[in-house]
């Protein structure tokens, strides 16, 4: 109740700061309110890739480079499907768009060790991080699988999309090329 009450509070002062004026100009307490709870950041978690290595998330996001996290697991068919067809213009959209896509398994430690041997029995280029304890799945506030977030070159969290059917790729390439104008 605490909480709610705490919420409500912001969302009641970040309502009336953005409307505020003073000579003119919007108040900057309205304006850094508003940014913190509408831009979302990649967290800073560490995971690792399926070759052992550790990744600290939030970098990927700072590479300068657009960043498209797909969130999937090996027990789940749309998550399959999606990354394939993403896999069929994967290297156009390299070139074209200059991002990376970034899979990321959410198997727990049971199933996990199947991630190696199903990503290179597809001949998946895209760098696959185990989130086996699902922390950064946690921290995203993700429920289900599949789903997929468009991180812009400085790490912003610009589009996410949850579940798949056919053709959802061509929407994710509308806001890649959305973003890029």
């Amino acid at each position: 109740m605490k909480n709610l009450l705490v919420i409500l509070s912001l969302i009641t002062f970040i309502s009336f700061s953005g409307n505020t004026f003073a000579r003119g100009q919007k108040s900057k307490a309205g304006e850094t309110l508003k940014k913190m709870f509408t831009e979302k950041t990649l967290p800073a978690i560490t995971l690792t890739d399926i070759n052992g290595k550790k990744v600290n998330v939030a970098d990927l996001g700072k590479n300068g480079k657009i960043v498209v996290f797909s969130f999937w697991a090996t027990w789940c068919i749309p998550c399959k499907k999606e990354l394939s067809e993403i896999d069929k213009v994967y290297e156009e959209w390299q070139k074209k768009y200059n991002l990376e896509v970034v899979a990321v398994s959410i198997d727990d430690s049971r199933s996990s060790a199947k991630v190696k041997t199903y990503v290179n029995g597809e001949g998946w280029t895209y760098q696959v991080l185990l989130d086996v304890n699902s922390d950064l799945k946690r921290a995203m506030g993700i429920q289900s699988v599949p789903f997929t977030a468009l991180v812009d070159q400085k790490g912003n969290i610009v589009y996410t999309h949850n579940s798949y059917v056919e053709g959802d790729e061509l929407e994710l390439e509308k806001q890649i090329q959305e973003l890029l104008k």
